[in-house]
């Protein structure tokens, strides 16, 4: 627990700091920590330095991290060993500056980018996304669009690496939310803290919502989830029977979802009512354009798949710059490598990543449609389904699960009958005893197959 009054003096203390350790302005600060409150007196430092904070996970082993570092060329590593980055100054987890160091006010200065957070390290390609942005804005802008207020308390469930628990939460605190923030994201912690703290805003993601939702479906009485007057969800698709069970659960006026990249070029946004019209939609452009193109750049007719494209809304400024990577344009528009279609009203829908396409027998397989029905089995608790070689259809299905006792692969693809074209369903099912995606529903499925193939491999 800390009080605004101590989150102000650490964090002036802090950047002093930082700056005896010659962190000057306009530099990266890279920051390998965990959520706590240590997280946001870095980021407050960092700000009130001039410097762009710049967040990993705090797991990353030393050679992934020193990628990223040798990219933002880091003035400092927080979190992290000296030995693991001999060339960087380094500050271990716990750190704490002098005591005898100021902690009132610093000079006023305004870092060039508010945030600079890493994608592409599960390619082994790494890319920094530096904020078109200064850390200056409107935090009651912001808060209008999520429909923040600022009596909320809002539960911080997702890792502050990830860019939505990121930037919610700053904006949340800026606006003057009381947040309730998780070490790790826990189904069972979560329920309870929302009960606990009366907490009336909270951003998840699916994988979140399927683990929190099993344990309301177990204990129907024991979690109090009244408190909740917005619920945001973003970062993957949401299976439409996850997102109809909340929203029976909490009432369509209280669900709302977003669609956008890190680079913040455009965003739908879709509310309960809208969804129930026009189910499995992401909704309609809030922010810039989209569109869908077909592999020759053209527009692709209304309900066919094709890649979605983005653009900022014409004359205003670059809301992003990539160190480490060139974007996908074309004519303008910018691709994330999401595929999607648009029905006849506007509305968009997202089919898959491009990268994660598996194409057996020559059709066309989204794993995150195969990946919903398998979670849609009660005794599922996640799945990640990939494409591995075969001589004959070029590629199968594959289902790796983590489900709870009882579950058996003949049930599950008794189950998956009934919900998928024959095509569809997985050619094998191959159980795993630990969570398949990390705290904020991201999977290294290229890393999964690759070990799924390995597996295989052995036991012939």
């Amino acid at each position: 627990m800390i009080t605004r009054g101590e989150l102000e003096a650490r964090s002036n203390r802090l950047a002093r700091a930082f700056g005896n350790l010659g962190v000057g302005y306009g530099d990266f600060v890279t920051i390998g920590l965990p959520n706590s409150i240590d997280f946001y007196v870095t980021v407050l430092a960092c700000w009130k330095l001039g410097v762009v904070p710049q967040p990993v996970s705090p797991w990353l082993p030393a050679t992934e991290r020193q990628a990223i570092v040798d990219l933002a060329n880091s003035a400092l590593v927080v979190g992290a060993d000296p030995i693991d980055h001999p060339d960087r100054t380094c500050i271990a987890v716990g750190f704490q500056p002098d005591p005898a160091l100021d902690d009132g006010p610093l000079p006023e200065v305004v870092s060039p980018a508010w945030k600079a957070p890493t994608s592409g390290g599960s390619t082994g390609r790494p890319k920094l996304i530096v904020a078109g942005a200064a850390a200056e804005g409107a935090p009651e802008l912001a808060g209008a669009v999520a429909r923040m207020r600022p009596d909320d308390s809002q539960l911080v469930a997702g890792p502050l690496y990830h860019n939505a628990p990121l930037t919610v939460s700053l904006t949340g605190l800026l606006l003057g939310q009381h947040l309730v923030v998780l070490p790790r994201f826990d189904a069972k912690r979560a329920l309870e803290a929302i009960a606990e703290h009366r907490v009336g805003w909270v951003q998840l993601v699916p994988t979140m919502m399927l683990r929190m939702l099993r344990l309301i479906e177990e204990s129907p009485h024991t979690y109090d989830v009244s408190s909740l007057r917005v619920l945001w969800h973003t970062a993957s698709p949401c299976p439409p029977w996850l997102k109809e069970a909340w929203i029976n659960l909490l009432g369509a006026d209280k669900i709302f979802e977003m669609y956008s990249g890190t680079e913040s070029q455009a965003a739908t946004i879709i509310t309960g009512p809208e969804w129930l019209e026009h189910r499995g939609s992401v909704g309609k452009p809030a922010l810039g354009e989209m569109a869908v193109f077909d592999a020759d750049g053209n527009r692709a007719p209304t309900g066919e798949i094709g890649e979605i494209y983005l653009r900022r809304p014409s004359g205003t400024p670059a809301t992003y710059r990539y160190i480490g990577a060139e974007a996908k344009e074309r004519d303008g528009w910018e691709s994330l490598g999401d595929l999607g279609w648009v029905d006849a009203d506007g509305y968009l829908y997202i089919s898959d990543r491009r990268t994660d396409l598996i194409v057996a027998g020559g059709a066309n397989i989204y794993p995150a449609e195969v990946e919903a029905a398998i979670d849609a089995h009660p005794l599922v608790l996640s799945s990640v389904v990939v494409g591995l070689p075969d001589e004959d259809l070029g590629q199968r299905v594959h289902a790796l699960v983590q489900g709870k006792p009882g579950l058996t692969g003949d049930d599950l693809l008794a189950h998956l009958d009934e919900r998928l074209v024959r095509y569809k369903v997985p050619r094998s099912v191959e159980f795993i005893d630990k969570p398949l995606r990390d705290d904020n529903g991201k999977v290294r499925r290229s890393a999964m197959r690759d070990a799924a193939i390995e597996r295989m491999s052995h036991d012939r």
